[in-house]
């Protein structure tokens, strides 16, 4: 596993020669990881792990649950904006607590170098029953094997990172393994890249190319959406009272990691947001 204890907090850190934004940075580190870890671990080593012929949860059949709340429950370490989050808490003590306290979904952080997550991360969140949705920056299908490999139920692909072309061959190739694909997009111009294969459309408030916060972008965008897609909503919730606002325009969905995942315990945080949820609805 690569050495983060040299992890840079300065946002500017990761822009590299030419003035790179974030987004650029990422990819073109995540194309030279994947390459190695195409040399270094065959796909037939990864089809024969304990999780790849598991049974999926299905992320799609957990926000239809009226009885559920919708929360997707992120474990973060850190990120390229805000540096180092919580790097003591557990991720089996968090996961469990997020899943014990109704989640509906949880998110793993898989990338290693700027967001201080592992595929051992999702591995051990797997011991939960819910669906458990692989965070990273996926360009392959190398990498959709190994999230399979490795546990995870849904995959994420970021339209600001791919071609239309290109998130259809990678949604539909999710799809062939049983996984379920969330489309993340943050813009109007990326709404061309929603596909059939794509059932989960998640809006992220947060733009990948400065990691400004705006959570209007998802009420802007949510009726452009078609109406047979899923709905969420990604950053920036970080009270009830948005969670609400984006439930009465359609949301099913609502992803939210820092708001939990900076407090001194995220079981706690998470346990009395639900708490104040359920009071809200009742």
């Amino acid at each position: 596993m690569e050495n983060t204890s040299n992890f840079n907090t300065s946002e500017t850190a990761f822009r590299g020669a030419g003035e790179l934004n974030i987004l650029d940075k990422i990819i073109a580190y995540k194309k030279t990881e994947v390459a190695h870890a195409k040399a270094t671990v065959s796909v037939e080593a990864l089809m024969q792990t304990a999780f790849y012929n598991r049974k999926i949860f299905s992320l799609k059949q957990f926000l239809l649950d009226e009885t559920k709340n919708g929360i997707i429950a992120e474990f973060k370490r850190q990120s390229p904006s805000k540096g180092i989050i919580n790097d003591k808490a557990g991720v089996v003590e968090v996961t469990t607590a997020y899943t014990h306290h109704g989640a509906s979904c949880l998110s793993v952080l898989t990338d290693q170098h700027f967001f201080g997550g592992s595929n051992d991360d999702l591995i051990k969140a797997r011991i939960n029953n819910i669906p458990v949705l692989r965070k990273d920056f996926i360009i392959d299908e190398y990498q959709i094997i190994e999230a399979k490999s490795i546990g995870a139920d849904v995959i994420l692909l970021i339209a600001a990172c791919l071609t239309p072309e290109r998130v259809q061959q990678l949604a539909l190739f999710a799809k062939s393994l049983q996984l379920e694909v969330l489309l993340e997009i943050h813009c109007e111009e990326e709404l061309q890249h929603i596909c059939p294969a794509t059932e989960i459309i998640g809006v992220n408030n947060r733009d990948l190319k400065t990691f400004t916060v705006d959570i209007n972008r998802s009420i802007a965008l949510s009726k452009k959406i078609p109406v047979d897609k899923i709905k969420i909503a990604e950053s920036g919730i970080n009270n009830i009272e948005t969670i609400s606002i984006f439930k009465n325009a359609g949301f099913k969905g609502f992803l939210i990691g820092e708001n939990f995942m900076k407090q001194p315990d995220p079981s706690i945080a998470f346990a009395h947001f639900v708490q104040k949820l359920s009071a809200t609805i009742i």
